[in-house]
């Protein structure tokens, strides 16, 4: 725990006493399911905590997190379970992952760590986006370094309300922000702020995309088609 706490404070994040227990808890079942199944490659310590507990909590040093957020091709739980963990706002999380399996494990997690306000579901993006449930519904769409940018933003912009954003962890890369251009002026958003950050010297940014416009109904297109020809 003491590791924990010293990493956290590398970084300048304050943590109350419980929610330090709570990441404990989480490094714990982390090692105990990753010698079952394989979640990471990444077996350090050290770099666990820095690289998917630290990071995934960065972002609260740049903006609020509040009222509903979607986390698209959560992977493991990384970003969302971290955010709701230290969420003061009681908001509403929904993890996606098109595997089942995944989504499965994510659950377990969330049952092991008695978190509220949070689930996972299974689905793919263009298919999710027809329920009326989860089209134009969240006020914070968040996915940690998934996909090339051009691609990445036409799954996640559909799901914004009007005036909200779209958070992309990514890392420091000038060429693929300039080749998102195109696709943010089709899907109706627009870039407002880059923040920079490190995590372990590595060079990081948050992306920080508004959605000015109700975007098309065609997209987000079916999954091959964004993936072999991005609107780039």
């Amino acid at each position: 725990m003491l590791k924990l706490t010293q990493l956290f404070e590398k970084y300048s994040i304050e943590l109350t006493k419980e929610q330090i227990n709570l990441f404990q808890k989480f490094l714990e079942i982390f090692f105990e399911t990753n010698s079952q199944i394989n979640l990471s490659a990444i077996r350090d310590e050290d770099w666990i905590i820095e690289k998917h507990f630290i990071d995934s909590i960065m972002l609260t040093k740049f903006s609020s997190i509040e009222w509903k957020i979607l986390d698209l091709w959560t992977w493991w739980w990384f970003p969302g379970i971290p955010l709701n963990m230290v969420d003061k706002n009681n908001s509403e999380f929904i993890l996606v992952d098109s595997i089942w399996k995944k989504v499965r494990v994510v659950n377990e997690f969330i049952q092991k760590l008695k978190l509220k306000n949070i689930k996972a579901i299974c689905g793919r993006a263009e298919e999710l986006w027809q329920n009326i449930e989860y089209r134009w519904k969240f006020n914070m769409v968040v996915s940690r370094a998934t996909a090339y940018l051009p691609t990445l933003v036409e799954y996640a912009i559909p799901f914004l309300k009007v005036w909200w954003i779209f958070v992309c962890y990514k890392l420091d890369n000038d060429e693929e922000i300039s080749d998102s251009k195109k696709a943010l002026d089709l899907l109706n958003a627009e870039i407002i702020e880059i923040k920079k950050y490190e995590i372990n010297w590595q060079k990081r940014i948050f992306i920080f995309i508004q959605k000015i416009a109700e975007t098309h109904k065609k997209y987000p297109r079916i999954i091959w088609e964004a993936l072999k020809n991005p609107l780039k």
